[in-house]
């Protein structure tokens, strides 16, 4: 897709400056991407004030596409974007390819930081004093290019603050639910014994289960536990992105409501969403949202289970997996 955006400098020296004159620039990470695709790229965004940078073009044609542009049709002639068999027998990249990009581009960033007396990265990001657009601007298209705006470097209050990120920020990853769940999880991931246990959880519980199942797929690699070694039924109502990426072996109950992003990138593992016991007799449950937006987004393999409406649209009417009884959610296209 081409012409679809603003050039990333626009956006880039406009969100340096803001930070700066906000007192915000040191407490966060910078990134920018769009087309980048060379050292001298890298090097320019980071005097105008990033510090990562994002690769996506390049080195998918560093790993064979070829631009034919039919992504969405399943049908790319070199097996990069397609689920055909036959097509992605085509497919002759590897992973040395996009790795031998990548340390050109450092190599050439290195040589420019050498040019520009920089020894590290950090040392050079926010620095746009040491862009010369004089050449730039020779040129009888380009001569009457006003670049102030993107070279201004602002006045601010907080002067005295880095230019690049320097203050980590604490997440509360300590206080995370998950810490309760991996201590109580701790016989099925030393000795792979089934535990089942219950406890609350509330809106401000994020990304629930995620952890745990790191602590899984760090002990069992990817295959996990047996399915349902790790029982856990919540009472409330869950925050954003419950369960996701939970591998096999774990399932979670939610007996109340969850948020947005119920099952974001399932790996296995399984996921039940329910009324809660307390609902009202005349509660039903087909009828009201039991969960938010974007449920199951780029999940690969296991199991949902969800009672009633998403906030998109999509109904979910399966019940909670018995003996008998075993089905995965029901989304209606919302499109």
């Amino acid at each position: 897709m081409k012409h679809a955006g603003a050039p990333w400098e626009l956006g880039l020296a406009e969100t340096q400056q803001t930070l700066l004159l906000n007192g915000l620039r040191d407490r966060i990470v910078v990134q920018v991407d769009g087309q980048l695709k060379t050292g001298r790229d890298v090097m320019i965004a980071a005097l105008l004030g990033a510090e990562e940078f994002g690769f996506a073009t390049a080195p998918l044609v560093v790993s064979g596409c070829v631009m034919m542009r039919v992504c969405h049709l399943d049908t790319c002639p070199v097996g990069v974007a397609t689920q055909n068999p036959v097509l992605r027998q085509r497919f002759t990249g590897k992973p040395e390819f996009v790795e031998n990009f990548f340390m050109f581009v450092a190599e050439e960033v290195r040589e420019y930081m050498a040019q520009l007396g920089f020894r590290t990265l950090n040392e050079a990001v926010g620095q746009v004093n040491a862009l010369d657009t004089t050449l730039a601007r020779a040129h009888w298209k380009a001569h009457k290019l006003d670049l102030t705006p993107i070279l201004h470097e602002p006045e601010s209050a907080f002067m005295n603050q880095d230019l690049y990120c320097s203050s980590s920020q604490d997440h509360g990853l300590d206080k995370a639910l998950d810490q309760q769940l991996i201590v109580m999880s701790r016989e099925a991931l030393d000795s792979g014994t089934p535990v089942r246990f219950s406890t609350t959880i509330s809106n401000v519980n994020r990304t629930v289960g995620t952890m745990l199942g790191h602590e899984v797929t760090k002990a069992y690699g990817g295959q996990g536990l047996p399915d349902g070694t790790i029982d856990i039924a919540f009472d409330g109502s869950a925050g954003n992105s419950f369960g996701a990426f939970v591998p096999r072996g774990i399932t979670l109950r939610v007996y109340g409501d969850a948020n947005d992003y119920v099952g974001k990138g399932l790996s296995g593992g399984r996921i039940v969403v329910r009324p809660s016991d307390n609902a009202p007799d005349d509660y039903v449950a087909e009828d009201n949202i039991i969960g938010g937006n974007v449920i199951l987004f780029g999940a690969t393999s296991g199991e949902a289970f969800l009672r009633g409406w998403s906030v998109n649209g999509s109904r979910s009417v399966t019940p909670e997996p018995t003996r008998s009884s075993k089905a995965s959610v029901t989304m209606a296209a919302s499109t």
